[in-house]
């Protein structure tokens, strides 16, 4: 086990995003924009907020534009001079300079485990966060850096979880709590996608990993399961035969940007804390408020 400081990130960006098809037939649905900004924008941003800046994305076939975002657009900018849009200028270079980013291609979709494993030779023998592109984190919830911060503590990996309705259990990887010590639990056990009745409690995983580096000789020996992919549930129960893995509980701050409704409220939560939106985007959600009030009363 290494006590290094956790500089580098790894955000697997690889999968197909069919639950937003058809917007996604042709952007990668990491590119879907919050507001603004696309999603994975905000992760590599909270990432860098919370001190690193050597970025790994795992990107898939037909991603170009993930590349093409982080990369300097000397046209883009030549135009943006030339009209005398400063700010807009300045934005579009900050993009470029926001981290150190890598890529790597995960060229067969053999699932989570399989996607950080391909990271092994980025990484190295230094421990790494993983962040998936599908949980985006409120910028003020502090999160990453709270898990770097207990990770620099325990000098173990850390998984972050969080309660969830019975109905919702079945959605998610879920933890088997161990021995606590303070606020610091140990995780026993995780199941992935378990049914209410296997679920061994009602914490889930939720997208934020620190890991020791010899998760990827876990990963390396996990079997292939259903649809011939190797879940990174499976290889942290090996990791957890050989050193402990602990829980970061959290309750607010998180958006899963990969269901519709959850990405509408993102959507919807961010606008408003913009102040150069707020007020007029506030007055059109009453007038449909209202709207859709008096068309219930008809």
């Amino acid at each position: 086990m290494t006590s290094a400081r956790v500089r580098k990130a790894v955000i697997p960006a690889a999968g197909l995003g069919t639950r937003f098809l058809p917007a996604t037939k042709a952007v990668p649905k990491e590119m879907l924009p919050v507001v603004d900004k696309p999603t994975l924008q905000y992760v590599v941003e909270e990432a860098v907020s919370a001190g690193i800046e050597d970025i790994l994305i795992i990107v898939g076939r037909g991603k170009t534009t993930i590349e093409d975002h982080f990369d300097r657009s000397f046209e883009l900018e030549a135009t943006l001079e030339a009209a005398g849009k400063t700010t807009e200028l300045e934005a579009m270079r900050a993009i470029a300079e926001l981290a150190d980013i890598h890529y790597v291609r995960q060229g067969t979709p053999r699932g989570l485990g399989h996607a950080i494993g391909t990271a092994r030779r980025h990484v190295g023998n230094e421990p790494f966060a993983v962040l998936l592109g599908d949980d985006m984190m409120h910028a003020k919830s502090g999160h990453l850096a709270n898990m770097l911060a207990m990770y620099e503590r325990l000098q173990s990996s850390v998984i972050a979880v969080r309660k969830v309705p019975a109905n919702e259990i079945s959605l998610y990887g879920c933890i088997a709590p161990g021995d606590s010590q303070g606020d610091d639990i140990t995780i026993s056990a995780l199941v992935e996608k378990p049914s209410v009745d296997e679920a061994p409690s009602d914490m889930a995983v939720m997208g934020r990993y620190v890991f020791t580096p010899e998760i990827f000789d876990a990963i390396e020996n996990t079997p292939p399961g259903r649809g011939n992919e190797i879940q990174i549930t499976d290889a942290i129960g090996l990791l957890i035969a050989k050193q402990p893995v602990y829980a970061y509980k959290f309750e607010t701050g998180r958006f899963d940007v990969g269901n519709k409704i959850d990405f509408l409220r993102a959507t919807v939560e961010l606008a408003l804390e913009r102040p150069e939106l707020a007020d007029e985007f506030r007055s059109v959600l009453y007038e449909i408020v209202d709207r859709e009030r008096e068309t219930g009363r008809n």
